[in-house]
């Protein structure tokens, strides 16, 4: 079997690195996989392929409607041999739909947490198209799926979920704490995504800015990188905490610095099933998130880490508060949280759910 997985971006992102999980690991188990990424894209999603005798080629999308993308996809799908095309996200699901169709070989989509789709009817009749012709679509989430179902019409039987998985990786020595200076009686909250407005970090800034008196010794480091670097520095100088807030870029030590937490915060206004909650699952972190997407699923409906409605500051500092200040509660999250990620959430049942899925509709 040859899989070809089709992703318009190869930057370090959630779906990026479900791609490359996948694709990685097919290629252990003898499936043969070629990744499709942009030309002169970031290059990051190929450099964690290196290696893996995984494939990488190209596609090539220069307006928003291109038969040509189409005809070209449906070539080199001929010329990899490609047994089952799988696209991530909208326009892959419509360009990967329409060049399988060509190229006579099924089609799987999933959608990892973005609405782009909904945005405009134009979106919404193609994807509605794109999941008539595909074999299967999946969600990461159930919340997903609903609106998928709701916002396109579609019978609930079209999609299915498949939660996402992560490898748990031990870490090395850590010296996150150290490279910020902290001192021993410090604590550190850690957020991992990248600075994207959806992320919700400058309600993060706001909670630590509401906690300044209540937690004087409080900093918090957010991994990730993009556009609102700039916009969030200056937010935490505004508020008086510039010092305490560290905006580390993007770094690929995630289980070091997550083993340097006190704890996790995701602050995201929107949600799939973020890796990144995964992952401080696996490290045992206790963690205070929204309720967005999959989340409360995977946190037991607040049982293994603190829920919060997403956008409220004030709610996100007080359970900040809450877990900062009550340390055996602390360790009662973080270890239900080890204990549930390492029992749902490994990358291996994620793996096999769609190598099922793809020798079933090769059959």
């Amino acid at each position: 079997m040859r899989i070809a997985h089709l992703i318009e971006t190869d930057g370090p992102g959630g779906a990026e690195r479900v791609v490359a999980e996948l694709a990685t690991q097919l290629q252990q188990t003898g499936a043969d996989n070629v990744v499709f990424v942009p030309p002169r894209g970031d290059g990051w999603l190929g450099e964690q392929l290196r290696d893996s005798g995984v494939a990488i080629d190209h596609f090539h999308l220069h307006s928003p409607i291109s038969p040509d993308c189409a005809r070209g996809l449906a070539a080199s799908f001929r010329r990899h041999h490609v047994s089952v095309a799988h696209s991530h996200e909208f326009s892959m699901a419509v360009y990967g739909a329409w060049a399988s169709w060509l190229a006579g070989i099924p089609h799987v989509i999933t959608m990892h947490g973005s609405r782009y789709y909904a945005g405009r009817l134009q979106r919404r009749i193609a994807m509605r198209a794109a999941i008539g012709y595909s074999r299967h679509t999946v969600a990461v989430s159930a919340p997903l799926a609903e609106h998928l179902r709701r916002d396109l019409l579609v019978q609930a039987s079209r999609i299915s979920v498949v939660s996402n998985g992560v490898r748990h990786r031990t870490p090395s020595q850590t010296t996150l704490r150290d490279q910020l200076r902290l001192a021993s009686g410090d604590t550190l909250a850690v957020s991992v995504g990248n600075l994207y407005p959806v992320k919700g970090h400058t309600h993060l800034v706001e909670a630590v800015a509401h906690l300044a008196a209540r937690q004087p010794r409080l900093h918090v480091a957010i991994s990730g990188r993009g556009g609102l670097a700039d916009e969030l520095a200056a937010q935490a100088r505004a508020c008086g905490i510039g010092e305490r807030v560290h905006l580390l870029g993007l770094r690929s030590d995630v289980p070091e610095i997550l083993a340097a937490a006190d704890l996790f915060v995701l602050p995201s206004l929107s949600e799939g099933l973020p890796l990144a909650l995964l992952e401080a699952m696996f490290a045992g972190c206790p963690i205070v998130a929204t309720d967005v997407g999959e989340v409360a699923t995977a946190l037991e409906a607040g049982a293994a880490g603190i829920l919060v409605p997403p956008g409220d500051a004030a709610a996100l500092a007080s359970a900040m508060d809450d877990v900062l200040t009550t340390p055996s509660k602390a360790r009662a999250l973080g270890a239900r949280a080890r204990h549930r990620a390492l029992a749902e959430y490994d990358v291996t049942p994620m793996v096999r759910r769609y190598g099922s899925m793809y020798e079933s509709v090769c059959r």
